[in-house]
């Protein structure tokens, strides 16, 4: 067994032998999480945290999967506590797809749309079943 297998392992195994679950999206350093979900006919994309070039994959790779598989995507942007313009770019190219719409978006969120003139181009709700229900 090479070193990585022995300390992936290890590091999967938690004192007494009982595996610890794998966090399978989000970025620890920075405190990011991406949940994703259906509602409705609809896929609900829910990101917290803060979004930068560092920690933008797991969303970019949900919002990706939800947009192959769903007429409809809902980006829950209420947790987001942090973005930048990785962030930004990521909304304005899954936007081009016609599927997404923005919900519920922090202060943050709303700052960094309002600056850039984003807000005129994304289709943005004030909450989750709005965006939905649209």
């Amino acid at each position: 067994m090479s070193w990585d297998e022995t300390a992936t392992s290890a590091l999967l195994t938690a004192p007494g032998g009982k595996l610890v679950p794998e966090q399978v999206t989000g970025d620890e350093s920075q405190q990011s999480m991406v949940v994703r979900y259906e509602c409705r006919g609809a896929q609900v994309v829910e990101a917290s945290g803060d979004y930068d070039m560092h920690s933008v994959g797991p969303l970019a790779d949900a919002l990706k999967t939800a947009t192959e598989t769903h007429p409809k995507v809902v980006l829950d942007a209420s947790g987001v506590t942090f973005a930048d313009s990785t962030f930004l770019n990521l909304v304005i190219l899954t936007h081009q797809t016609g599927k997404l719409r923005v919900a519920a978006p922090s202060e943050r969120v709303r700052r960094l749309c309002a600056i850039t003139g984003v807000d005129d181009v994304l289709q943005i709700w004030e909450t989750v079943d709005d965006a939905i229900a649209s």
